[in-house]
């Protein structure tokens, strides 16, 4: 089987549709778009059941957690084929990895069976394969800090805020199920913290390299904002899941800083198109 399989390549039948995440975050179904003509100004953008598009925005969160959950699998299942044992992964650590192989595949099950309650079919929603790419690094310790430290962070307060949906909106299914998997989230992000600690112990430049790699990804999965303290983003920061999974709290509020300078961005890259549309509509009626 050959090693550092390209993203290019991922398996996937007709079923599946590959996307960039501009393109994903502008898709007006998602929980990353505004829902509806005066959100500019709503204080509070959670996906909550009050929402207008909380079908929508839920239903496309589920599906991007289902597509999520198999890119998981095959970085994991990368990680155990990759590297060598005896120089570059020790074997307790692909014994880790291949325990999240098992758990994701599980996911993907749940993941399947919830967009069918959900009424979501595999495909109605697009893909993108940035959470693969952050797995493709040839050294194993940025694998940790991307995929298991930032993404599999990022997991841990998507299925937070799908297990607040499905309490609030009384669906006790989604609700148990995203508890249950959340649970193994938290488990996969200490494997990484614990690993990427042990393996860096006297090598403090190739920590920092991994955790200035893992902060890149992180602020790249804030979704311009979308995950932060703030009310304003749809998606919470779950600090105390994240300090369970071993994070410090120095490293919650570098994400926090993290999530709420994107949504700055973001915000102010929105008023300066506004602006512009604005100043369109004022000179065109001054024609």
């Amino acid at each position: 089987m050959r090693k550092f399989f390209p993203v290019e390549e991922l398996a996937r039948d007709e079923r599946f549709n590959k996307i960039t995440m501009k393109d994903r975050q502008n898709d007006p179904r998602s929980v990353f778009a505004a829902d509806g003509e005066g959100d500019s100004k709503r204080a509070n953008f959670r996906l909550t059941p009050a929402r207008r598009d909380a079908s929508d925005g839920a239903r496309g969160l589920m599906h991007g957690i289902f597509v999520g959950e198999i890119q998981a699998l095959e970085g994991a299942g990368r990680t155990c084929w990759d590297f060598e044992t005896e120089t570059e992964a020790p074997f307790a650590l692909k014994l880790d990895m291949a325990r999240q192989c098992w758990d994701e595949a599980r996911h993907v099950e749940i993941s399947v069976k919830l967009s069918d309650w959900m009424g979501t079919e595999i495909g109605q929603y697009a893909e993108n394969t940035v959470l693969f790419e952050a797995a493709c690094s040839t050294d194993p310790v940025m694998r940790l800090a991307g995929v298991n430290r930032a993404l599999e962070g990022l997991a841990i307060d998507v299925f937070t805020t799908m297990k607040e949906f499905g309490d609030l909106a009384g669906d006790p299914y989604l609700e148990f199920c995203e508890d249950w998997m959340l649970a193994d989230e938290v488990t996969h992000v200490k494997m990484g913290s614990d690993w990427l600690r042990k393996m860096t112990e006297k090598d403090p430049e190739r920590r920092n390299k991994a955790l200035e790699f893992q902060s890149v990804v992180d602020k790249l999965f804030s979704y311009g904002g979308t995950r932060s303290d703030s009310s304003e983003s749809p998606i919470g920061l779950a600090r105390r899941f994240r300090e369970l999974a071993g994070f410090t709290d120095e490293e919650v509020e570098s994400i926090a800083d993290v999530s709420l300078q994107a949504l700055n961005e973001r915000k102010l890259a929105v008023a300066k198109m506004l602006g512009a549309a604005d100043s369109l509509t004022a000179a065109a009626a001054g024609e």
